[in-house]
């Protein structure tokens, strides 16, 4: 049987398709050129913030990169399973995690199978949760400076509530007692919605939690405000100074919630993938939405991340052994 020769014409078009073939194929794989989905690791329960903060990260980049990025949850034993799991994960870029600072916290609470710097690359700061210290609107104290001369005066019966032991919040309450040198007695609680209620009934001096959970406490005028943690005042509270302001620049302490890939990740995925979180957090859909959650997009990331992740490591370190915090 003769072969038929295709006319040029035809002859090009099917060249032409074949190339089209090739381009959508490589289109397919994504600007990260893999072809499997990026993983986030959720070490927490479903539905909470690190979930909704990952989903809205993950369906952002998902429109304007075309990577497809699905959330696994992993939680359990505050943190540690998730964290364990990423730290294990092949350094291929498609296994990420969202974590806090609870991260560095278990390492030197827990016996974890993880190195809190040597197991994960940092990759962006996404966003902070402003913690505070409020008071019940009935109570007689109006700054943190009133709740020193309190605990001066009486040492060990100003109380001041929070989750815990062993959380972000219980390690701020211990920067507040050594930076002020005065006794306060801590009385953890299983969540925040406890140590609000536990303010709200006046079984505590003061309370700490994220402004998200006593924003309707202060509109309702059942809470009063005494002072933030982070660096700078927030939006919703103008008038509510920092800790710095308060003369307590040892004690401020930010929430925050960021994302990692496993140690040795290539240095470009790490750079493309900071590149893409930080672009997805100035979209201003994008912030509406973290700000109606009582969360503050952040947006650093790389080696300024790398750097305050490794210094807030030695700081927390510092404190938990000087506190000789423990827990069972």
């Amino acid at each position: 049987m003769k072969h038929q020769r295709l006319p040029y014409r035809a002859a090009s078009a099917a060249a032409l398709a074949v190339v089209a073939i090739i381009l959508l194929a490589l289109a397919g794989e994504g600007a990260s050129g893999q072809t499997r989905p990026i993983k986030i690791i959720n070490p927490f329960p479903p539905g909470g913030t690190a979930d909704i903060i990952a989903r809205l990260m993950a369906d952002q980049i998902g429109r304007t990169r075309g990577a497809t990025m699905v959330i696994e949850d992993h939680p359990g034993a505050g943190s540690v399973i998730g964290a364990e799991f990423v730290a294990r994960a092949a350094p291929d870029g498609n296994t990420l995690l969202i974590g806090t600072s609870a991260i560095m916290i278990n390492a030197y609470l827990h016996k974890t199978n993880y190195d809190t710097v040597k197991s994960f690359e940092p990759i962006c700061n996404l966003t902070q949760s402003p913690q505070l210290i409020f008071v019940n609107s009935e109570s007689p104290y109006r700054t943190v400076a009133d709740i020193v001369a309190a605990a001066r005066g009486k040492p060990g019966e100003v109380s001041i509530a929070s989750t815990g032991p062993g959380t972000t919040s219980h390690i701020a309450i211990e920067m507040l007692k050594r930076t002020a040198k005065v006794d306060i007695t801590y009385v953890p609680y299983p969540g925040n919605a406890p140590t609000v209620n536990a303010t709200l009934g006046g079984h505590v001096t003061a309370g700490i939690a994220n402004y998200a959970d006593v924003a309707q406490h202060f509109k309702a005028g059942k809470l009063r405000p005494i002072v933030i943690f982070p660096p700078t005042r927030i939006e919703p509270l103008p008038d509510v100074p920092t800790m710095v302001e308060a003369g307590y620049p040892d004690s401020q302490f930010v929430l925050w919630f960021g994302m990692f890939a496993p140690a040795r990740t290539p240095k470009d995925l790490i750079s493309q993938y900071s590149g893409w979180f930080a672009e997805a957090l100035k979209v201003p859909e994008v912030k509406d939405k973290l700000i109606g959650q009582g969360l503050y997009p952040v947006g650093a990331c790389g080696a300024d991340f790398a750097a305050a992740f490794s210094k807030e490591n030695g700081d927390i370190g510092r404190v938990i052994r000087e506190a000789n915090i423990k827990v069972e």
